[in-house]
């Protein structure tokens, strides 16, 4: 009988044990995914952003210029330039500021000079 009882018991503080350091070990994983992943912030696809919004207008290769849009492979404005046009439209272009944040405006502004050709 004490056999028994000290299997039970012993078998009991094992798994006790086991279960306590598998979640501490968790906790731990769990916090240094958390610390990588606000080091890295993800990167913003600019492509995919002008492919969502602005491909109806400007086109796949940004020469479409439907609804009187402007030619992006022969545009001449700098980054600069076509951030504040995405960031406020002109002319027929509406105004991405509320629907875009300024990082993804950045990212559409950079994207839309790939299109330039040379």
């Amino acid at each position: 009988m004490k056999k028994v009882l000290f299997f039970f018991l012993a078998a009991g503080l094992i798994i006790a044990c086991g279960q306590t350091e598998t979640t501490s070990n968790t906790g731990s994983t769990i916090a240094k995914a958390k610390k990588t992943a606000s080091k890295t912030p993800p990167k913003i696809d600019g492509k995919k952003i002008y492919k969502q919004y602005c491909i109806t207008c400007h086109g796949l290769y940004g020469d479409m210029g439907a609804s009187g849009a402007a030619n992006l492979t022969e545009s001449k404005l700098s980054l600069d330039e076509r951030i504040q046009v995405i960031t406020n439209g002109r002319n027929t272009m509406a105004a991405f500021k509320s629907l875009l944040n300024e990082d993804k405006i950045k990212a559409v502004a950079k994207y839309t000079q790939e299109l330039k050709k040379d």
